[in-house]
């Protein structure tokens, strides 16, 4: 007689945690960060700043002010000076932090003037040592702040009609646009009536001020699709219909850091009136669906790749426009350079010349030197850029030589190599919690030492410096990204160095590259490497022939 088995009861399957969600699981606070978002409406910070803090000092200042409340405010603390690569993710941010401040100055669309530079240089002469950043959001960033000053330097942004709101924290971000809206002979449409609406009638309300992470937003009717519109949050691009004509096709869920997601069409082809309710539809629904249980799966890609394109389609136009968006035809890739170095025609005759500071790296009083430049030349429009540069706008042409000269003059380069050219490093070790490696200083040294050792290039070469995983510097679609790490040298040190991607891209088949597995290089070593990297290209490459490409087909030997 067999033996008689019996089967257990199948275990109940546990319920999955809840995400956050708030029209789903409602809107208890998961973590510490929704409780302190809850807590009170975002901007009363700002006025114990102005009462409080600026008078009693940054001891005074309560820790949950500090961090996450500041960043509402566009300020965050920066790193102490004393405290190396090793100390990162060993020590919380209270013991990492300094008593000084990174500000973070807004310039929605890139928009700016010389009496705005001027203002910025001189801030940054007096109360930030003399510090003053391109960032590729088209922002300008400033170190050195004291809690004690920041009152006044809000009076004289505000005075020239900027700001420092929302320029962190869990809100719409700087909306980038195209440096030459309205004036480029190759723009499409101009964006800029979108823009300017955003941001006075969504990102100036209070609407939009607790979001799950952070909210980035690209919109650009030019031709070559200048705002990297694959890595944000939500993107709006040129598309011509048809039967409507110039429009936009709107893109969502792009981001890099540690789980780069490349942004997704949604098929459609939205008028230009349309724009500014598309991305509050977007936002709402990001506010209201994006996951905020756990930080880092707290964008909007997350909820996308959830979801799929389709479903976040149908759940915008059903649940919060109400009616059906217009199908469009499929936006390609412009496979062209996206930056505006050089000099290009306007449409109307006069032309637009585009510089570039090496990294993005100025000083205020070198900000003050520009916007004299500026007005001796009668110009009265300047744009910052998704890749560092200024552009200056409204040039006639006779002028343009020693325009051209007077910028180089104070230490902007009109005809940089494509070195120069083509580099981007985020704060790095400097200034930066968050940060393993200082990349700064190192990427301004590393292209002096490429034109020495290798001249130029005829082809563009992205090298991006980043100091830790977040991509800050978009490490994984630059052709060179170099990603800061802790690495251990020959004789067992702990040293600053490197992990390497190659062949990453956004202008061209947008992808993400090769990861050189188990690759490092030293930072001591990293001069040695591009070289080494791109002489191999110079002897291998086809006629005509990208580097990107090149890395696709090389020997891994080649690559080391």
């Amino acid at each position: 007689m067999a033996p008689t088995t019996t089967t257990r009861p199948a275990r109940p399957r546990r319920a999955p945690k809840p995400e956050g969600q708030w029209k789903i699981d409602g809107r208890t606070p998961l973590n510490d960060d929704e409780r302190i978002k809850q807590e009170e409406e975002a901007f009363a910070v700002r006025q114990r700043v102005i009462d409080v803090y600026s008078k009693k000092g940054f001891d005074s200042i309560a820790p949950e002010d500090i961090a996450p409340r500041f960043k509402w405010l566009g300020i965050y603390t920066q790193r102490r000076q004393d405290l190396g690569g090793e100390h990162t993710g060993q020590l919380d941010n209270s013991e990492l932090q300094d008593k000084y401040f990174m500000m973070r100055v807004r310039f929605d669309g890139g928009q700016a003037s010389p009496e705005k530079l001027r203002v910025v240089g001189e801030i940054s002469r007096d109360y930030a040592r003399g510090t003053a950043d391109f960032t590729d959001r088209q922002n300008i960033q400033l170190h050195w702040i004291r809690i004690e000053d920041v009152p006044i330097i809000w009076e004289k942004l505000e005075a020239v009609g900027l700001s420092t709101l929302m320029g962190c924290g869990d809100v719409p971000r700087v909306i980038l646009g195209s440096p030459v809206a309205g004036v480029a002979a190759e723009e499409v449409i101009d964006a800029t009536p979108a823009i300017e609406e955003i941001v006075e009638k969504y990102v100036s309300g209070d609407e939009f001020t607790n979001l799950p992470r952070k909210f980035k937003t690209a919109i650009s009717g030019h031709a070559r699709q200048d705002v990297t519109h694959e890595i944000q949050d939500i993107s709006f691009v040129a598309s011509i219909h048809p039967e409507h004509g110039p429009g936009f096709e709107c893109f969502v869920g792009g981001g890099l850091s540690t789980n780069p997601m490349l942004a997704q069409p949604l098929g459609v082809w939205i008028p230009l009136e349309e724009v500014p309710q598309v991305w509050a539809g977007v936002a709402r629904i990001f506010r209201d669906y994006g996951f905020r249980r756990l930080r880092n799966r707290a964008r909007l890609k997350f909820l996308v790749a959830k979801w799929g394109i389709e479903k976040f389609r149908e759940v915008l136009e059903q649940e919060y426009l109400g009616y059906r968006l217009i199908d469009g035809p499929e936006v390609t890739t412009n496979p062209g350079n996206r930056d505006h170095i050089g000099i290009h025609p306007q449409k109307d005759g006069l032309f637009y010349l585009g510089v570039k500071p090496t990294v993005g790296h100025t000083t205020g009083e070198q900000l003050i030197a520009v916007a004299e430049v500026a007005e001796r030349f009668g110009i009265e429009r300047i744009r910052t850029t998704v890749d560092k540069e200024l552009l200056f706008l409204d040039v006639p042409r006779e002028s343009l030589k020693d325009l051209a000269d007077a910028l180089d003059a104070v230490g902007l380069y009109s005809h940089p190599s494509e070195f120069r050219r083509g580099i981007i490093s985020c704060t790095g070790l400097e200034f930066c919690k968050l940060a393993h490696v200082t990349t700064k200083a190192r990427a301004i040294a590393l292209v002096d030492e490429l034109e020495e050792r290798l001249g130029d290039l005829d082809v563009p070469l992205k090298i991006s410096l980043n100091g830790c995983p977040n991509s800050c510097a978009r490490t994984q679609v630059s052709d060179i990204g170099l990603k800061g790490q802790t690495v251990t040298d020959a004789e067992g040190n702990r040293v600053e160095g490197f992990q390497v991607h190659l062949g990453g891209s956004m202008s061209l088949d947008p992808n993400f590259g090769r990861k050189l597995k188990g690759h490092k290089v030293l930072a001591d070593e990293v001069g040695d490497y591009v070289v080494r990297v791109v002489s191999k290209f110079k002897e291998q490459r086809e006629e005509g022939e990208q580097f990107r490409h090149w890395v696709a087909r090389a020997e891994e030997e080649a690559l080391q």
